[in-house]
C-alpha cells in the first residue's frame, strides 16, 4: 500500500460507495457506540450507500452474539440487517477448526452462544467439560460473568493435547462504564496456565478476511474501521484498501505514528465519508498539500501551514508523517499541528 494516505480512489473522483462493491464494516466504534447507540449520521449513510448498490457486511471479532442477534439490534438502530450480513469471529474460527477435525466432532467451548451457533453451522458438536472427548478446545468472548472455572477446564483439556483455537486475542473491549479486558485477556490466563500458543482467527489475522470474502463474494471490499491494530491491520493483511473514521478509539497522534501496516488507505471524519468524493492529496515541494493546507516534515516536528478544512490538514499531516517515516514509526511532534486542527 502507498505509504501517503490515498484520499480519493485511484483514477476517479467517485464517492467510496461507487468504487467498492462491499463495505466490510466494524461495530464498535464505527457503527455504534459502546452503549450499543447508533453512532451520528451512520444509519443515514449507510442506508444511501446500500441504495446506490453498495452491499455491507458487518464484520465483528466479538463472538459472544450470534448473527442474528447482532442484526437485530443493527435493525433496532433503523440499519435494516439480516443474519447473514453478519460476519463474526466465531464464525472464522468455526471454520477453522472444521478443516482440522472430523465432521461431527465434539469441541470445547469456552465462551458464548455465538460460538455454539457457529460450531453448529460447521457440523461440530459443542461439548462443555474436559470430559466430554472434545478433540478441540475453542475459547472466544463470554461476557463479564464468565466464571473462572470455565478457564480451568480449557486448561485440564489442553494439558491431554488437544488443540487449542482463539476466536480473537483483542486485549480489551469497550463498555459503557469504560474499557474492560477482552478475550485476549482471558486467552492469556489460559496461555499462563499452559504454556501453550491458540491459532487464532480474528482480525487482523486471514482467517477473519478469509471468512468475510466467503460470506460476501466481494471482489473490490473497502474495510471501514476505527482500530489500527485490528481493522486496518486487517485489511493491510489482506491487501484490500481501507477507511479509518474518527468516531471511535484512533486519534490524529496514533494515526501519524502509524507503522506500514497501521496506515489507512482514505481517512474521514464518520461514516459519511463513504459518500463523498475524496480530496486529493498532492506533493508541495518538500512536503504535501490537501485542500488549503500544506504539512511538511520539519527536524523535529511536523509542519502544517495554511487554513481550511481540519480533515485536509489531517490527510496531509499523514502524507508527509508516513513518507518521512517509510518503512519504519514517525518521531517528529505532531502535537502542535494537530491542535491547530482541534484533533
Amino acid at each position: 500500500m502507498s505509504q501517503t494516505v490515498r484520499t480519493r480512489p485511484e483514477g476517479s473522483e467517485r464517492a467510496l460507495s461507487e468504487a467498492y462493491d462491499t463495505a466490510l464494516l466494524d461495530l464498535d466504534g464505527v457503527v455504534y457506540f459502546a452503549g450499543g447507540d447508533a453512532i451520528a449520521h451512520a444509519a443515514d449513510s449507510l442506508a444511501t450507500a446500500r441504495a446506490g448498490g453498495m452491499h455491507l457486511a458487518y464484520v465483528t471479532n466479538n463472538a459472544l452474539r450470534p448473527p442474528d442477534a447482532v442484526a437485530g439490534h443493527l435493525t433496532e438502530l433503523g440499519i435494516p440487517t439480516e443474519a447473514s450480513d453478519v460476519i463474526t469471529s466465531a464464525q472464522a474460527v468455526a471454520r477453522l477448526i472444521s478443516e482440522q477435525v472430523p465432521a461431527g466432532a465434539r469441541i470445547l467451548v469456552i465462551g458464548g452462544e455465538g460460538l455454539r451457533v457457529a460450531l453448529r453451522e460447521r457440523g461440530l458438536e459443542p461439548v462443555d467439560s474436559a470430559d466430554d472427548e472434545p478433540v478441540a478446545v475453542v475459547q472466544g468472548y463470554g461476557g463479564p460473568d464468565l466464571k473462572w472455572s470455565r478457564f480451568a477446564e480449557a486448561s485440564y483439556a489442553i494439558a491431554r493435547g488437544l488443540p487449542w483455537f482463539a476466536s480473537n486475542t483483542d486485549l480489551t473491549i469497550p463498555g459503557v462504564r469504560g474499557i474492560a479486558p477482552g478475550n485476549g485477556a482471558a486467552v492469556q490466563v489460559v496461555r499462563i496456565a499452559t504454556g501453550a500458543e491458540p491459532q487464532v482467527a480474528g482480525k487482523p489475522l486471514p482467517p477473519m478476511h478469509r471468512e468475510t470474502i466467503l460470506r460476501t463474494g466481494a471482489e473490490r471490499p473497502l474495510v471501514v474501521g476505527d482500530r489500527l491494530d485490528t481493522d486496518i491491520e486487517g485489511a493491510f493483511n489482506g491487501e484490500v484498501d481501507s477507511l479509518l473514521v474518527l468516531t471511535g478509539v484512533t486519534d490524529g497522534a496514533q494515526l501519524l505514528a502509524a507503522p506500514p501496516q497501521h496506515r489507512p488507505t482514505y481517512v474521514d471524519a464518520d461514516l459519511r465519508g463513504m459518500l463523498t468524493g475524496q480530496p486529493e492529496v498532492v506533493e508541495a515541494g518538500e512536503g504535501f498539500r490537501c485542500g488549503g493546507w500544506t504539512a511538511t516534515a520539519g527536524a523535529e516536528r511536523l509542519e502544517l501551514t495554511g487554513e481550511g478544512e481540519a480533515l485536509d490538514g489531517l490527510r496531509a499531516l499523514c502524507a508527509a508523517a508516513w513518507t518521512s517515516a517509510g518503512e519504519g514509526t514517525c518521531a517528529l511532534d505532531g502535537g502542535k499541528a494537530l491542535a491547530r486542527l482541534g484533533l
